[in-house]
């Protein structure tokens, strides 16, 4: 069973373990001393962002991570999608790891993501859509979200997270059920 709980200043070790991870280093691309991972993870465990970092858990053990958050609290995000995506008010977006090496490939991400859309919608009721920008290169990645039942919408040419990528992402979104877009 998938399960999660907010990301603990405790939870740390094991994350700063899963940053360096070659699966996870590729993409993620972020500095793993315990400070930088106190300081950029610090904020959203201790509640003093809008972020929510949440550790995912497969039967009760650790796995994953998956960060959520509104797009409305990140301004910046809606500026470098402009003239390239649509963001409608409400939405949000997910990013998300799988640290456990073990797991990967097992079909654990389409389920960890599909269980965290579900339970945004109840969550987060002003929540319209959730929208995921991936790296084209990052197949795995928008794999699961295919699986997970998004559906690109566009292709955008975005920042990338890790310096060695180029600008191309796919996008991709999935809507309030019931909604009409």
């Amino acid at each position: 069973m998938i399960t999660w709980r907010r990301l603990g200043e405790t939870d740390f070790p094991r994350l700063r373990r899963w940053l360096e991870e070659p699966h996870v280093a590729r993409w993620w691309n972020h500095e793993t001393s315990p400070e930088a991972v106190a300081r950029d993870f610090g904020p959203a465990a201790r509640g003093e962002e809008p972020s929510e970092d949440l550790l995912v858990l497969l039967d009760g053990e650790p796995v994953g991570l998956v960060q959520r958050c509104r797009f409305a609290d990140y301004p910046e995000y809606i500026d470098e999608f402009a003239g390239q995506v649509d963001v409608p008010k409400g939405a949000m977006s997910l990013d998300y790891l799988i640290g456990d090496p073990r797991q990967v490939g097992q079909g654990l991400g389409a389920r960890m993501i599909r269980a965290i859309v579900d339970a945004t919608w109840t969550d987060h009721p002003d929540a319209t859509a959730i929208i995921i920008p991936v790296s084209a290169a990052n197949r795995a990645s928008w794999r699961v979200l295919e699986k997970a039942g998004l559906h690109r919408i566009a292709e955008a040419e975005l920042a990338p997270d890790n310096p060695v990528d180029d600008r191309a992402h796919y996008v991709y979104r999935i809507d309030r059920p019931g909604s009409v877009t």
